[in-house]
């Protein structure tokens, strides 16, 4: 068999022996005595695909049992459903697909299925949304991948209707001529081990068309591995949304984009399907060909989606758009403005602190109340345009969503690292922010648990002033038409980049640490006629100890790299060496400069022979490298432009534009130098 099952008890596979004998003293005699009657490739992969799965020299079952739901009087199944991504990678990579082409699936899982699955003797339940029947196998139709059936004696059935009686299941089968899909069984338990391969088996195959086929999957083109292009990316993505990275706004998007094509894509096939079985040329047919074309062009744009989420990589560079629904209240009918206190309960001297230095006649008027809330959550959720909230000192732990739609300030009185705001829910965001003018400033943000990142600026500005974040997936993600300024903050621990940086907006970053993140600022500049460049303001950063790169800049295509790293700047040396990992959908070009004596990016040996040289170089080379990718995109443009007869004057507006200013920051320890690129 090719694949573990369930985890033994340290978590690690079992050992199974091949032909769903269970393992023991004999088991190389066995093998040996079985050999002599197989043919001598059959025994070869027997041996070859020996799983890891069970337990070594006990005799017995290596696979739990599940008890199904409802009728007791089922019986128990294989509990098969609980395989890890790596035992199920492996075995339809190495034992059932291998390098097959999309058409040749079927042919390659019946081969495989021949191999192990018991032909009969074995009894299933088999299931519908409607009934369970137990029923036993008296034969197996490989490349069908049907089973043949035949009822259980006594005969079992659970059913959400009375009416299915053992004539009218019998009836039934009679329709099917006793043929049930192999996906549709579940193999009923058995102490010996002797079915423990066939239940694999047929977990696998109940797998692979339930989570990782498509329909049009048999029409891809052939020139590709299909389970690099299709199975791998999708079992990836099925298991990082079980293991919750994936943020569920993105999950529904999927799974909406999924459904939308299944239908077209089924639309399609019946407007095909009719055109092909007429030979007129009638006004009927042209107008269904003309149907047919523009619900295929649906589907290819509908696929493109899919393979955008289901790739790992472009998944994390694109992310997603997500129109939350953000409603700012505005102002207050009244007019008046309120300032929210956290806690409800404070001391007096700290009252009198707060009357001083906050609440002095001059900053407000009498228009003005103060209320005062048990936290912090609370307190933002009553806030209307132009309200203030002041949080004391203390460590505070909330279980929800800041969600800041109106121009609304939160401000820590005192040092940020005394006052604590810690998220202990498991959910997607921490702090969502769409308000004109937000302001967060002297307050430590803590994230567990989270699927995306600690602060999400979906519109409007943003300012984080003396913050500290301590992250858990990715740090502050701007998008398009968000605008960031952040100062004398300090952001470290995001898994994915500290600061992401889409098109389309604005980004200031002064006097901040990015330090100890996958990744420190991942710039997104795509050479697309629908986004504009970001425009960026790094001075006097300290970006390091990150894994990766300081700053990773995301742009096109492998063309694009050419023109931009062709164009040198004085006091700057343009990498050239691309990274050595490549995916299978995208090209992927690290530039490691590391690995050149003569580029900044090699921080130990740098800094310790000039620290300011290393310090400015490392600040033109993002400046070259961003200005280069702008001018690509200009010239782009101009092109477009001059088309309709429009010229521009100024060749560098969009690299001046880009980036405003990139001085002083400082670029140390991380893993793979200061600067690469990710081109997709």
């Amino acid at each position: 068999m090719a694949e573990a099952g369930s985890p033994g008890p340290q978590g690690d596979g079992w050992a199974l022996p091949p032909a769903g004998r269970a393992a023991g003293p004999q088991d190389d005699a066995e093998h040996a005595e079985r050999a002599v009657h197989q043919d001598d490739a059959e025994s070869d992969w027997s041996a070859d695909s020996c799983s890891d799965y069970g337990s070594r020299g006990n005799v017995g079952t290596a696979l739990g049992r599940a008890v199904p739901d409802g009728n007791v009087l089922l019986p128990d199944i294989f509990h098969t459903d609980h395989l890890f991504f790596y035992e199920r990678f492996s075995t339809y990579q190495d034992y059932i697909l291998a390098d097959c082409k999309a058409s040749e699936v079927k042919l390659f899982i019946a081969d495989y299925l021949e191999k192990v699955l018991e032909p009969s003797g074995w009894q299933a339940i088999w299931r519908t949304d409607v009934f369970q029947v137990v029923v036993g196998v008296v034969d197996v139709d490989y490349s069908s991948l049907k089973a043949v059936v035949q009822l259980s004696d006594p005969f079992l059935c659970e059913s959400q209707d009375s009416g299915f009686t053992l004539e009218c299941m019998q009836e039934l089968l009679e329709l099917k001529q006793y043929q049930i899909l192999l996906q549709e069984l579940w193999v009923v338990y058995d102490e010996s081990g002797e079915f423990d391969q066939t239940a694999l088996a047929v977990e696998h195959v109940r797998f692979f068309y339930r989570w990782i086929w498509r329909t049009w999957d048999e029409e891809e083109e052939d020139e590709f591995d299909y389970f690099v292009r299709c199975v791998e990316p999708r079992l990836r993505l099925h298991y990082d949304i079980l293991e919750h990275r994936v943020p569920s706004g993105l999950v529904a998007d999927y799974q909406n984009l999924l459904s939308q094509c299944e239908d077209l894509y089924g639309k399609f096939l019946n407007v095909r399907n009719s055109i092909s079985t007429s030979d007129s040329d009638s006004e009927v047919e042209n107008v269904s060909m003309v149907e047919g074309l523009k619900l295929y062009e649906e589907v290819e744009h509908l696929k493109q989606k899919l393979k955008l989420i289901e790739n790992p990589q472009l998944r994390y560079v694109f992310g997603y758009q997500k129109y939350g629904s953000l409603q700012a209240k505005g102002l207050r009918t009244t007019g008046t403005k309120v300032i929210h206190v956290v806690p409800s309960a404070i001391a007096p001297n700290q009252l009198q602190l707060l009357m001083r230095d906050k609440l002095s006649p001059e900053s407000y008027g009498e228009d003005v109340k103060v209320q005062f809330h048990n936290d912090p959550l609370t307190a933002v959720s009553a806030c209307y345009e132009g309200d203030r909230v002041i949080i004391f000192p203390g460590h505070y732990i909330v279980d929800g969503v800041f969600c800041i739609a109106d121009s609304v300030e939160l401000e820590g009185f005192g040092l940020p690292d005394d006052i604590v705001i810690e998220n202990q829910g498991k959910g997607d965001n921490f702090f969502d922010c769409t308000g004109a003018n937000v302001r967060i400033s002297s307050l430590k943000l803590v994230q567990h648990d989270a699927v995306e990142g600690i602060l999400n600026i979906h519109h409007g500005k943003t300012t984080l002033e003396n913050c500290v974040l301590q992250c858990e997936t990715t740090g502050i993600t701007v998008r398009m038409s968000a605008e960031l300024v952040m100062k004398n903050s300090d952001l470290y621990g995001a898994k994915g980049a500290g600061v992401e940086i889409y098109p389309g907006s604005m980004c200031t970053l002064l006097h901040n640490g990015i330090h100890h993140c996958k990744e420190g600022i991942l710039i997104k500049s795509f050479l697309d006629e629908h986004y504009d460049v970001p425009k960026i303001t790094m001075v006097n950063n300290v970006i390091h100890n990150n894994e990766g790169y300081g700053v990773v800049l995301v742009r096109p295509g492998p063309s694009e790299v050419k023109d931009a790293s062709a164009q040198p700047t004085k006091g700057n040396t343009q990498p050239t060496q691309s990274g050595d990992e490549t995916q299978p959908t995208q090209c992927v070009e690290e530039v490691r400069q590391e690995q050149q004596p003569e580029c900044v990016t090699d921080e130990l040996e740098r800094y310790e022979r000039a620290e300011t040289s290393g310090q400015t170089e490392g600040n033109c080379e993002i400046a070259n490298e961003l200005g280069a990718t702008a001018a690509k995109k200009s010239k782009m443009q101009k092109k477009r432009l001059s088309e309709l007869g429009i010229t521009e004057a100024d060749e560098n507006f969009m690299s001046q534009d880009m980036f405003v200013s990139v001085e002083g920051n400082q670029f140390k320890w991380n893993g793979k130098g200061s600067f690469g690129t990710f081109v997709f």
